[in-house]
């Protein structure tokens, strides 16, 4: 304390302006500090956004296609049993032994001829 009282007025002025320069620099490597902080912590948490909104996305399209796969497991199930095998042949002209096939021609004309039969 008594050197402070001991120096000028002019020293105690520079020792004062000296302060505030310091802490002016202080505070803006502080804030450049703050700067390359955030810039270097931008990057990692904007690809993990990137990929967790990827991740759902995805997520929501396996769920999809488990649902369809399922979907068409009962399908093929459906469609591998006899009468339903019996169907389709029928559909494409097979017929059972000793059944006769008949083949009727002109059936959309008629139909258009005799609308009020139907």
């Amino acid at each position: 304390m008594a050197e402070r009282e001991k120096r000028s007025p002019r020293a105690r002025v520079k020792a004062a302006r000296r302060a505030r320069r310091r802490g002016r620099i202080g505070r803006i490597l502080a804030i450049v500090l703050l700067v390359v902080v955030t810039y270097f912590y931008y990057r990692p948490l904007a690809s993990w956004v990137h990929t967790r909104s990827a991740l759902s996305e995805q997520e929501a399209q396996v769920d999809a296609l488990q649902r369809q796969k399922a979907q068409l497991d009962q399908a093929v199930t459906r469609a591998s049993t006899l009468p339903a095998i019996a169907r389709r042949a029928r559909r494409i002209g097979l017929v059972e032994r000793g059944e006769q096939l008949f083949i009727i021609k002109g059936i959309p004309a008629w139909r258009r001829a005799h609308p009020s039969d139907r």
